[in-house]
């Protein structure tokens, strides 16, 4: 199974989950990080999972280079419902759009016909400060899940 990392960040955390993610799934998939994704290069066949790894910026916003992507599928309304994918969304409870963008993005992508893979991880910064490790604890049952497909 090939995986699509697409990952949204302002300051970097989502990035250092992302490359933490990454180096746990290449043992057993192709992974393929997207620092700025288009729709156009990315499978929606079924091929490809994509696992979305986003930070939550502003008041509920989607990180500058995610957001694009995020306008394009909107725009576009792709049909996806061959797609499977996960979401990992980063944010602080300090805030009222605690992880906003992540549950933007399972929204849209449910929305769009694709099949969420587990639960969605929230991680808060607050409880949290390694929030690498937080991804780690629940890639294992992610990853049994996704090989349950």
């Amino acid at each position: 199974m090939e995986i699509d990392l697409i990952v949204g960040s302002m300051l970097g955390a989502a990035e250092y989950v992302a490359d933490e993610v990454e180096q746990q799934l290449l043992d057993q998939h192709q992974v393929t990080q997207h620092l700025d994704a288009d729709l156009a290069e990315l499978k929606t066949d079924g091929s490809h999972v994509w696992l979305i790894c986003t930070s939550t910026h502003g008041a509920g916003d989607f990180p500058d280079n995610i957001e694009p992507f995020m306008s394009q599928l909107q725009q576009e309304r792709p049909d996806l419902s061959q797609l499977k994918y996960g979401v990992i969304a980063l944010g602080s409870s300090q805030y009222d759009s605690f992880c906003q963008a992540g549950r933007d993005a399972d929204q849209l992508l449910q929305d769009l016909g694709a099949t969420r893979i587990g639960e969605r991880l929230e991680i808060d910064a607050v409880e949290e400060p390694v929030p690498e490790d937080v991804a780690l604890e629940w890639l294992p049952q992610w990853r049994e899940q996704l090989e349950a497909q």
